[in-house]
Order: structure tokens, then C-alpha cells, then sequence
């Protein structure tokens, strides 16, 4: 089983784990960052070990698991995803794209942006976990996306996102771009999620240069006590 069988495992207790929090078989990314939960065994999640690490009313996106819900938990949300894997050539610079690198001043432009389109699981502290790059309108910040997950030579493509108001400029295929062509010169292998029934995302992703790697549930669950 190759790494990105076992991604989110991989990253929080490898490469990333500096950012997460748990013992043994399972791991969260700390407070603040984005609510992604791994273990080491998928198919039998050790919820258990998390209880100190988690709070009443928290929801976490857990990836692989198709069990019951295990005591004080609740499921919420149950969908599949797909992971594609970057096939395409070094992407060529966009020198009309004018963006900035994402720090600690635009953490809270970036979540709110987030939470307006909902690119995936995101927190206040996410663009601490790779680079994110934004296109802004003076200083409204208006579309953006970067980098979350890291395993071995494998680095996400993600929360890539456009302000309603903005969208029909291409600002995701290019920030998406932007992204791989940082990632490829570092020699990364770039790589992302897309929920299965977003087809339009899905398609996109597809005509820049990603096949599909595999489908696999992801839920998200809520800790009830």
C-alpha cells in the first residue's frame, strides 16, 4: 500500500506532525488548523485515543472508514472523494497573475473566503501548512488557493477558492497552476481531493492535468460529549 493509500496518517504522524495532536494510533491537526483526523488503521479508527484531544460539538473529516459510529460520536456527513494524482508537465509560469503569499495578517480573510465557498475542511491557522497564494482587489482578498497535506515526495493542492462576485477570471485554474508549478520545482509530486459529485471541479481538475488515483469515503463527525 503506497503512501497516498494512507495519506492523512502519513502526514499528521510523519512530515506534519509538528502540527497535530494525539497519541498511538491517531492523530488530529492541532486547534486551529483544518479538523482532518488520521489513524493508523483506517478501517478500525481508534476514537478512543482522541477523546483527550477533542471537544464537545468539534467536527472532524475522517477519510476511509465506512463503520458504525463508535460511542459519543455522531456521523454528519457521509459523501465519497476522489484523489487525483498530478500528470501533466511543469506548468508554464503565468506572468499576468498577480498574487501575494497568504501569512498571519490575511489568516482571517482566507477562512472567511473559505467558509463562503467551502473548498474543504479549513481553519484559521491552515495557510501555516504549506504556501497559499491570493489574488486581491486592493486589499480584499478575492481567490486563493496552497498546500495542506505532506507525505513523503507527495504535496495537496488545496483550498482552492473564488469569491462569488469574482469568479469567470480563471483565478482557480491559474492560482491551481501556480501551486503545481511551485510544488514541481521543489520535486514534489502535486496531488488533491475533490468531492465526487463536484463534476465541474472535478472536470477542471482533470483539462490542468490530474487523473483520478482512487475514490474513497470521507465523512465527517461530530464529537458528541
Amino acid at each position: 500500500m503506497g503512501i497516498l493509500d494512507d495519506i492523512f496518517w502519513k502526514a499528521l504522524s510523519g512530515e506534519q506532525s509538528h502540527f497535530a495532536e494525539g497519541v498511538g494510533p491517531a492523530r488530529r491537526y492541532a486547534h486551529g488548523f483544518s479538523p482532518i483526523l488520521g489513524f493508523s488503521d483506517r478501517e478500525h479508527p481508534d476514537f478512543a485515543a482522541l477523546e483527550p484531544f477533542c471537544e464537545k460539538g468539534e467536527r472532524f473529516y475522517v477519510d476511509s472508514w465506512s463503520g458504525e459510529a463508535p460511542p459519543g460520536w455522531a456521523i454528519v456527513v457521509d459523501k465519497k472523494m476522489k484523489r487525483m494524482v498530478w500528470t501533466g508537465d511543469l506548468p508554464a509560469e503565468d506572468p499576468t497573475l498577480e498574487t501575494r503569499r497568504l501569512d498571519a495578517a490575511h489568516a482571517q480573510q482566507a477562512l472567511d473566503l473559505a467558509v463562503l465557498t467551502n473548498p474543504g475542511p479549513f481553519g484559521l491557522r491552515t495557510i501555516e501548512l504549506g504556501e497559499y497564494h491570493g489574488v486581491f482587489e486592493g486589499e480584499r482578498l478575492v481567490a486563493m488557493a496552497g498546500e495542506r497535506l505532506h507525505a513523503g515526495p507527495y504535496r495537496e493542492l488545496s483550498g482552492v477558492c473564488t469569491h462569488p462576485e469574482f469568479q469567470g477570471h480563471g483565478y482557480a485554474r491559474r492560482l491551481s497552476l501556480k501551486i503545481v508549478r511551485l510544488q514541481m520545482q521543489r520535486k514534489q509530486l502535486p496531488f488533491l481531493h475533490v468531492i465526487s459529485s463536484n463534476t465541474t471541479a472535478h472536470s477542471l481538475y482533470e483539462k490542468l492535468g490530474f487523473r483520478d488515483y482512487k475514490e474513497t469515503t470521507v465523512r465527517v463527525v461530530e464529537k458528541l460529549a
